[in-house]
């Protein structure tokens, strides 16, 4: 399928930002531009080194930004515009914000060409929590219900 004019421009936008992060020394070569109604609500770069924090990949600042900017969890009407194929934990994010579409510019592939090579978290998903390289061990305690019973005695509640 061919890109879109406006496609074009979003995704020059995100890779754009992604080579601002890399010369700015925040984090790896990845950016994100989120769109709704043909204006940039939200933006951000890797700045996993810079923030100290393995979760701040482009999309999910950029996820983040776009929300405060709407004052919404959920991006209903966005197209995000990524300069790369979105890792694993980013995919969670994005179908958790559920914006209308995602275009990429470039292919996890590529990505992994480059070192960041997220290939062996594809694979660990469809693993039990034993088989993982970090084990996941299930601890039933009593207690572990008490957070879903106080959700379920809640009044009102904001279903996302």
């Amino acid at each position: 399928m061919m890109a879109s004019k406006d496609d074009i421009i979003f995704l020059k936008k995100a890779i754009d930002l992604a080579v601002t992060g890399v010369k700015q020394n925040k984090g790896g070569p990845f950016g994100c531009i989120i769109v709704k109604d043909g204006k940039i609500i939200g933006k951000g770069c890797n700045s996993v080194t810079s923030t100290i924090d393995p979760t701040a990949h482009a999309e999910i600042v950029a996820i983040r930004d776009a929300c405060k900017h709407l004052g919404e969890y959920q991006l209903d009407d966005c197209t995000l515009y990524a300069s790369c194929e979105p890792c694993p934990m980013c995919l969670g994010a994005i179908y958790w914000a559920r914006p209308s579409r995602v275009v990429y510019a470039a292919t996890r592939f590529v990505a992994a060409q480059a070192g960041f090579d997220d290939a062996f978290i594809y694979e660990e998903i469809n693993l039990t929590g034993t088989e993982r390289r970090i084990p996941f061990e299930f601890r039933q305690i009593n207690e572990s219900q008490a957070p879903f019973l106080s959700w379920e005695q809640k009044e009102t509640k904001d279903l996302y």
